[in-house]
């Protein structure tokens, strides 16, 4: 009996899919890394201040919990910069 034409296909694309994963740089470029650690940075201050502004209007406490979600993200946002940097250096 031969195979099935689909898992024929299936082992086909696997391979593929293996092989492309084999030969990804393991060095991105320094650009790309600069990009990845600002928009970790900025990500976590813009959630954090979004988070604040919504519990702020919701429970009439402006400018308090901008403020205080605010540092939060600022330093969620400095530990993962620190952590990918951590990482880079493996």
């Amino acid at each position: 009996m031969s195979k099935d034409p689909f898992k024929t296909r299936l082992e086909i694309a696997k391979k593929k899919a293996f092989d492309k994963e084999s030969k990804k740089n393991p060095n991105p470029s320094p650009i790309g890394n600069a990009f990845k650690l600002s928009t970790e940075l900025v990500a976590a201050v813009a959630v954090g201040t979004i988070i604040g502004f919504i519990l702020d209007t919701t429970f009439g406490t402006k400018p308090w919990l901008i403020l205080i979600f605010f540092f939060v993200g600022v330093t969620a946002g400095i530990m993962n910069v620190i952590k990918s940097a951590k990482r880079m250096q493996k």
